[in-house]
């Protein structure tokens, strides 16, 4: 894997890299307008959040709530992508762009439909469901389960993304992003 920084995206799936298409490909079914995406995505963010605090709040009570883990969930923010980076093979694109609220990785290759679902989900288990789960085994980690209350409903993209392949992609075909669009193929 190579991490190559790009900068700030600029909304324009046009300037995003592009491999050549598979053939007999076919795109998944998805929203592709990346603003309208991110915001949708933002909006489900914060609603799903509201849901896991008032969920740790009846658990521990509101009154032992960490805002810490807040800021710790910002901070995990770029090692979140560079998990999702780590399960490429070959090079890798990291973009930001804090306005509209995305941080994204995306790369060219194409991988089975279990390595794409892995690299969508590693960062979420590690720093979403692991400590959560600790959380609840233990209600006294409340600043593992703030950290949880603020990272799980950051990868609703990543989630999305799962749910599309385990819905539109046939066993054995492969996955690969095409500028902002996911495809699938089955490999001859």
């Amino acid at each position: 894997m190579k991490l190559i920084y790009k900068g700030k995206f600029d909304g324009n799936p046009d300037s995003l890299p592009a491999g050549e298409h598979k053939p007999n490909f076919h795109a998944f079914k998805e929203m592709s307008d990346i603003k309208k995406f991110s915001s949708v995505m933002n909006l489900l963010a914060f609603v799903f959040t509201a849901i896991l605090f008032v969920a740790f709040g009846l658990i521990s009570g509101f009154k032992n709530f960490n805002i810490y883990g807040w800021l710790l969930a910002l901070i995990s923010m770029f090692p979140h992508e560079l998990l999702h980076a780590i399960c490429y093979k070959e090079e890798v694109y990291l973009y930001t762009n804090f306005k509209m609220g995305i941080l994204f990785v995306t790369g060219t290759e194409t991988m089975s439909k279990l390595r794409f679902i892995i690299m969508s989900l590693l960062p979420n288990i590690i720093f979403g469901f692991i400590p959560f789960a600790l959380y609840l085994i233990n209600p006294e980690l409340t600043f593992l389960g703030s950290v949880a209350v603020f990272t799980i409903p950051m990868g609703l993209g990543d989630y999305y993304n799962v749910m599309n392949a385990l819905i539109q992609m046939p066993k054995g075909s492969r996955t690969y992003l095409y500028k902002t669009q996911s495809y699938w193929y089955m490999p001859e």
